[in-house]
């Protein structure tokens, strides 16, 4: 406990004091109903405790002046929006309690407390940089950024956003990571919120530690690899298309080569025909012959008939020069048709070993395909 000198010694030596203290304090002097005096250090200060304020009844101001001893105290931050841990020490003059002095000291959750020691370290680890900050359960209240990334927009006192992620895990009570689109920061970032506890009440959130990483080149990586996979997808589809067409021209240079044998079979059936029609004729001349023998052994009576048979007998031979004729080309047919054969045989083979290539080609897109979306997935995962 104090007296009143002494604390009169102690508010000349305040100015020297307050400012080492880690972290920051607040010294106050109350009568036994309101503050009287206040010093504040540069680091921590409160505008919601002032000189004049009332003490609050049950407050550790109260009880170590009803209790004459020294209470420490935990203020909840609905009191002063602030966890707070308060010292109260009575005031005496002789056995009379006439007042309290108290130092006030912000309450910051371990990792709070820790930050400006590690946040600096875990910041410029990151390839491509990182902002870390706490929040409490309102506002930024820490922040440190690295030497390649910064988010200007995140500085303390800024009130946090409804929607943000460090909102979501207040609310949800759970770890919260969230990718951005370049609409709010001007580029693509992901955004990581961890809850912190109440070290007394695990079932109180008192704020959050969040880390901002830069995802400019995991979002090239994903657009690269959208791009590669519809592209691949596009060559797919012509080669399956390519694939389809020359399964069709196999097909069809099948039916060909089908139809050029049949025709070199006509071929084989009109020589057959030919060697007939060759047949009757020599037999017509041999019976033309025959009948102008005939003729001139009848005399003037079978002249007529004699004029008849010569008739025949050229139209015989004229029919054997058709057949020749006929014959020659037919067999010039049958040339073409052996060569067309020919070369029908080389454009199946062809087909076939294109339908084959392509179906390969398309079996290696399909493969390049899944390293896309393998490479996709990693993007997303980074």
């Amino acid at each position: 406990m104090l007296n009143s000198v002494e604390v009169d010694v102690f508010k000349k030596f305040a100015p020297l004091l307050v400012n080492s203290i880690s972290g920051g304090t607040i010294f106050l002097v109350s009568d036994r109903e309101k503050m009287i005096w206040k010093y504040a250090s540069d680091a921590f200060d409160l505008a919601t405790l002032n000189v004049g304020e009332e003490l609050r009844i049950g407050s550790g101001q109260f009880l170590a002046m009803q209790e004459k001893r020294i209470i420490e105290e935990k203020v909840p931050r609905n009191i002063y929006g602030i966890r707070l841990v308060t010292k109260s020490i009575p005031i005496l003059d002789g056995d009379s309690v006439i007042g309290c002095f108290i130092m006030a000291f912000p309450r910051l959750h371990p990792v709070a407390g820790a930050f400006n020691d590690f946040a600096p370290i875990i910041a410029d680890m990151f390839p491509d940089g990182a902002v870390l900050y706490i929040t409490g359960l309102e506002e930024f209240v820490s922040r440190q950024c690295s030497k390649k990334f910064d988010l200007p927009s995140v500085e303390v006192g800024i009130k946090i956003k409804e929607e943000g992620s460090a909102q979501k895990a207040i609310t949800t009570k759970q770890p919260i990571s969230e990718e951005l689109d370049a609409s709010l920061y001007g580029f693509p970032i992901m955004v990581m919120n961890y809850p912190l506890f109440d070290e007394d009440d695990s079932s109180k959130v008192v704020g959050t530690f969040g880390i901002a990483l830069p995802r400019q080149t995991t979002i090239e990586l994903r657009e690269m690899a959208n791009n590669l996979n519809r592209g691949l997808g596009e060559v797919s589809a012509v080669i399956e298309e390519l694939a389809a067409s020359a399964s069709q021209i196999s097909t069809n240079e099948q039916l060909l080569n089908s139809n050029i044998v049949g025709v070199s079979e006509l071929s084989e059936q009109i020589n057959d025909v030919l060697g007939f029609i060759k047949q009757i004729a020599d037999e017509t001349k041999m019976l033309g012959l025959n009948a102008a023998i005939e003729a001139a052994r009848a005399g003037e009576v079978g002249r007529g008939f004699g004029v008849v048979a010569e008739e025949i007998r050229k139209l015989s031979d004229q029919s054997k020069g058709t057949v020749v004729k006929i014959r020659g080309l037919t067999d010039n047919i049958k040339r073409k048709v052996h060569e067309t054969l020919k070369n029908s045989e080389l454009t199946l083979r062809a087909s076939e070993e294109q339908a084959a290539a392509s179906e390969e080609m398309s079996a290696s897109v399909e493969e390049i395909t899944a390293m896309a979306e393998h490479l996709e997935k990693i993007a997303q995962r980074m």
